[in-house]
């Protein structure tokens, strides 16, 4: 299990939706230092949180990230693409991006701070899947997010060795802008955001 109080913290697309609710919680369960990305971030009034950059399908921009966050002991890989077009009627070009975003992505996040993990102790990484993962009907976000449950379940074995909790949240729909167009009762982020906290903190694996 990893600790929040006192810990540092980067959370991918962490200026908007769910990714900012994680911000807010981590601070409020007492999180030490939260590094919050975007592709264009904007200054953050909290001098508790420093905004990046970053562009998930570009390894440089990745790279460049690890460098500037050297000291973070949980990664909340939450950055993620949803574009509602059946498999058969999406242009291809929107199906690879759609896994360039949340499987490779994701990714590329997970192994370039595997070894900034380590060294900090281990921590934990936290790794945003979706309930679409086995949903029929969810077309290329379904298909990608089942694709990331599996690249999770491997990491987790990988990095058992150098003890990181390596956590999978099977998620619903949560009142952000990505699911905004879709009807039915939604999840409020913040709630989200916390009980996917006590899980890291209760050493689950799963959420």
């Amino acid at each position: 299990m990893t600790r929040i109080d006192g810990s540092t913290a980067l959370v991918t697309g962490g200026q908007r939706g769910l990714g900012e609710a994680f911000v807010e919680a981590l601070l409020r369960r007492g999180a030490t230092k939260v590094y919050a990305t975007a592709r264009k971030p904007t200054p953050s009034a909290d001098p508790r949180v420093e905004t990046l950059s970053l562009d998930v399908t570009d390894q440089d921009s990745v790279t460049a990230l690890a460098a500037r966050a050297g000291d973070v002991n949980i990664v909340i890989n939450n950055a993620g693409v949803l574009i509602p077009k059946p498999l058969l009627g999406a242009d291809m070009t929107e199906i690879v991006a759609t896994f360039e975003t949340n499987v490779l992505g994701a990714l590329r996040v997970a192994r370039s701070f595997a070894p900034i993990l380590a060294a900090n102790g281990g921590g934990a990484l936290v790794d945003m899947h979706s309930a679409l993962s086995w949903a029929a009907g969810a077309a290329a976000y379904g298909a990608s997010k089942a694709a990331f449950w599996s690249v999770t379940n491997s990491l987790r074995l990988e990095l058992a060795e150098q003890g990181t909790q390596v956590v999978g949240v099977h998620l619903g729909f949560a009142d952000t802008d990505m699911v905004a167009g879709f009807p039915g009762d939604k999840l409020r982020p913040a709630q989200v955001a916390e009980s996917v906290l006590v899980g890291v903190e209760e050493g689950r694996t799963e959420v």
